[in-house]
C-alpha cells in the first residue's frame, strides 16, 4: 500500500506532469497557426531582408504563413516591446541585432524592455560588417582624405544613423582617428541612407544592405569595410584597418521569442531557424549583405549575448557616449 508520504509527492507531481505534457504536446503541433516575425526595422535593412528569406523557408517547410511585421522606431525598441508583451506561445518572435539586445542598454536611460530577462534566446543567425559610404559630392576618394578633410573642418561633416551599430561604429572611428563629426539620428537606416544621397548628411557607417545597390548606382562611394579584412562581395574596398590598425566592427542576428516560452517550442524554432539557415535561398540573401550564416543552440545563443551585452557596454563607456 502506497504511503502518505508517496501520496502526497505523487500530487504534488501530477500538475508538474501535466505542464510537461501539455508543453510536449504544444511543441509537437507547432506550429498550427501563422507565425509573426517582427522586425524592428523598416523595409530594405538587411535585417528585413533576412528575415524576410527565413519566413519563406520556415513557411515551405511548416506549410503555415509566417508573416514578416516591420515596427521600426526607438532603435528598435518599439518591436522589443511589443514582443517583450506578446504572448510565449512561440508564433510571435523577434528577429533583430545587438542594438536592441546589447548596445540599447547602455545607450538609452530609459528602456522599456529587459533584453536579458524579457526574451528566450532561439538561435544566432549571422554575422556581418558595416561599410563606410559617403555622398561622393564629398569629394573624398578614402579614408586617409576624409579623415584630413575632417581634421580641417571639425564639427563640420554630418553622419546620419537609424541604429546603434551605425552609431557606435562611428563614434569609434571618430575617436581612433581624432575626428569630430555631428550626429544625425534617424528611426532606421534605409530613411538615414536616402538623406546621405540628397546630401542631408555626409557620411554613414552602415550594413551592407541598405547600401552597396547605391553604391553600384554611384549613388553613394565605399571608402573602408568593418570587417578585418576585405569581402568577395566588395573586391575593390579596403577594410577600414588597412589605413587605421585596429578598427574591427560588425553586427548580429539572432531570433528571440518571449520569456517564458516554453523550452520544447523554442527548441522547435531553432531547429526550423537551422533549417532555414542552410538553405541556398537564405545563404544568397545573407552573402548579398555581407553577412556569414552561423547555427546555435539556445543555450550558446544565451552565453553569446551576456557576453556581447558586456562588450557593447565597454565599447559605449569607452568611446564617451552619455546615455540619451
Amino acid at each position: 500500500m502506497p504511503t502518505r508520504r508517496t501520496l502526497l509527492a505523487l500530487a504534488l507531481l501530477s500538475p508538474l506532469c501535466s505542464i510537461a505534457s501539455a508543453q510536449g504536446s504544444a511543441a509537437h503541433s507547432f506550429p498550427a497557426r501563422p507565425i509573426t516575425i517582427v522586425v524592428g526595422s523598416t523595409p530594405g535593412s538587411a535585417t528585413d531582408g533576412l528575415a524576410r528569406a527565413v519566413a519563406a523557408e520556415v513557411g515551405k517547410e511548416t506549410g503555415q504563413s509566417v508573416i514578416v511585421d516591420n515596427r521600426a522606431g526607438a532603435f528598435g525598441g518599439i518591436a522589443a516591446q511589443h514582443v517583450a508583451r506578446a504572448q510565449p506561445d512561440g508564433y510571435t518572435v523577434f528577429m533583430t541585432t545587438n542594438t536592441t539586445q546589447s548596445a540599447n542598454p547602455h545607450l538609452l536611460k530609459k528602456l522599456a524592455y529587459d533584453p536579458l530577462k524579457d526574451f528566450a534566446p532561439v538561435a544566432l543567425l549571422a554575422k556581418g560588417p558595416l561599410l563606410l559610404v559617403v555622398n561622393p559630392k564629398l569629394g573624398v576618394n578614402s579614408i586617409a582624405e576624409l579623415v584630413a578633410l575632417a581634421k580641417r573642418q571639425p564639427g563640420k561633416l554630418n553622419y546620419g544613423s537609424g541604429s546603434s551599430s551605425a552609431q557606435v561604429a562611428t563614434e569609434l572611428f571618430q575617436q581612433m582617428t581624432g575626428t569630430e563629426f555631428n550626429y544625425v539620428p534617424y528611426r532606421a537606416n534605409p530613411p538615414a541612407v536616402m538623406d546621405l544621397i540628397a546630401g542631408q548628411t555626409d557620411l554613414m557607417i552602415v550594413d551592407l544592405a541598405t547600401t552597396v545597390p547605391q553604391v553600384k548606382a554611384g549613388k553613394l562611394k565605399a571608402l573602408g569595410l568593418s570587417s578585418p579584412g576585405r569581402l568577395s562581395l566588395m573586391p575593390g574596398v579596403p577594410a577600414i584597418s588597412e589605413s587605421l590598425p585596429g578598427y574591427e566592427f560588425g553586427y548580429w542576428n539572432a531570433l528571440y521569442a518571449p520569456a517564458g516560452t516554453p523550452a520544447p517550442v523554442v527548441n522547435k524554432l531553432n531547429a526550423l531557424m537551422r533549417n532555414a539557415m542552410q538553405t541556398a535561398s537564405v545563404r544568397s540573401v545573407a552573402q548579398q549583405s555581407g553577412m556569414e550564416t552561423t547555427l546555435s543552440t539556445p543555450e550558446e545563443m544565451n552565453r553569446f549575448q551576456i557576453a556581447e551585452y558586456e562588450r557593447w557596454g565597454k565599447i559605449i563607456k569607452t568611446a564617451g557616449i552619455e546615455p540619451e
